[in-house]
């Protein structure tokens, strides 16, 4: 019987059974060795975020993450080439070669088209997150933008008729100079040396490329191409203004998402197309052309379903990747789609032209590099005790919807 103050009597232990107290000696050595993901840690190796952790993963775990990351980045990547590669193709197709003996010339229709794909993508996006549906903004923005995109796109389709398309994609390139002014008029914005000799080198490539080889589109008139550059010039005006007015109306209104606006947008922009073509009385050409070529139906329906899926691909891209990755990928697109136009329907192109293709995108590429260079440049060190996340950077939520809205200029609420 035990008595205060005697000694504690030992506890026996059997041959090959272990002491207790060297199995608890041995837990306690072996608990500072614990797993970074374990549940004491209170963070996975998925790179969720712990305040104030000082574990890190292993080397498979980053690995892991790191390959996770470069496959999504490729495959968004990938998406937007292959997405707004298609929509290029078909685009040309559908406006610049004939169908049997005839060619297609109502350019509002494929806008309608457009518009209620887009309309569809963007309510199904705000159900599936679970955004308010309704309006945000007062709707008179709306209709204002919507009359500049319809006239935008408009002009960017009747110009496949008199132009190539590499002349009108180059074009778009051309758009930085009108969208510089229309910061300045509008938002009072403020541009340094720097920018004015990059968007000068960008213009003053396009017009070498315009002036030194041919730029009519293969089945226009002589001296058509007149024509479809001044479409061009009222296409940049119209769709500077356009992303303009959306970069302000996302600042003044944040309330209203991305899906939400473009919701609104296209909704207004498909009644616009919808009462243009009413009221010049091309709605029934248009739907007697579908009647006699089938196959313009299907190019219509696969046009439309690029420029949404593009356009899917864009904001996952941005969201993850942030705006400069989204630039990068914007540029090659245009190389590859320009390349691929010159090599499926034959455009002539002189050497000159060759050396002003180089000027543009050198001056695009630097763009990007630049921009990448001030992003590391600014970027806050990491602070000690903050929490920490690895394999995500984080993006500010008004970059991404302005980069958003930029580099879907080829989708969605552009096209």
């Amino acid at each position: 019987k035990f008595r205060p103050g005697s000694p504690r009597p030992r506890k026996l232990v059997c041959p090959g059974q272990k002491s207790p107290k060297s199995s608890n000696l041995r837990r306690t050595r072996q608990r500072p060795h614990s797993t970074p993901w374990s549940s004491r840690s209170g963070r996975s190796s998925q790179g969720q975020t712990m305040a104030g952790g000082n574990h890190k993963p292993t080397d498979a775990g980053e690995d892991e993450g790191a390959m996770g990351m470069f496959l999504r980045g490729g495959i968004y990547g990938g998406g937007i080439i292959v997405m707004l590669g298609l929509y290029g193709v078909i685009q040309e197709r559908i406006m610049s070669e004939p169908y049997g003996d005839e060619f297609f010339k109502v350019s509002v229709f494929m806008v309608l088209c457009n518009r209620l794909v887009a309309i569809g993508f963007a309510f199904t996006m705000m159900k599936t997150k679970g955004e308010d549906p309704t309006l945000k903004a007062p709707l008179w923005k709306y209709v204002a933008i919507s009359f500049s995109n319809v006239a935008a796109t408009w002009c960017q389709y009747e110009a496949l008729k008199y132009v190539s398309f590499p002349v009108q994609m180059l074009g778009k390139s051309f758009k930085m100079m009108p969208v510089m002014m229309w910061g300045i008029l509008i938002s009072g914005k403020k541009y340094a040396l720097k920018d004015w000799l990059i968007a000068a080198g960008v213009t003053g490539g396009v017009t070498m490329f315009l002036l030194t080889g041919e730029t009519k589109a293969k089945h226009a008139d002589k001296g058509s191409s007149v024509y479809g550059l001044l479409l061009l010039l009222m296409f940049l005006g119209c769709d500077g203004f356009t992303s303009t007015f959306q970069e302000k109306l996302f600042k003044d209104h944040d309330k209203a998402s991305k899906f939400n606006q473009m919701f609104y947008v296209n909704s207004c922009s498909a009644g616009v197309s919808a009462f243009t073509l009413i009221v010049s009385g091309k709605l029934g050409t248009a739907l007697s052309f579908c009647t006699r070529h089938s196959d313009f139906v299907a190019h219509a329906g696969s046009l439309s379903v690029a420029a949404v899926a593009g356009q899917f691909f864009i904001y996952s891209l941005v969201k993850e990747f942030g705006a400069l990755v989204l630039a990068a990928t914007m540029n090659i697109r245009q190389v590859i789609s320009i390349l691929n136009s010159y090599i499926m329907y034959s455009h002539p192109i002189t050497f000159f032209q060759i050396l002003a293709l180089v000027a543009v995108f050198a001056s695009l590429f630097y763009k990007t590099h630049d921009g990448w260079k001030n992003k590391k440049a600014k970027a806050p060190a990491p602070k000690p005790e903050a929490a920490t996340t690895v394999g995500k950077e984080e993006t500010p939520e008004d970059e991404l919807e302005l980069a958003a809205l930029k580099g879907s200029q080829d989708t969605g609420n552009r096209n």
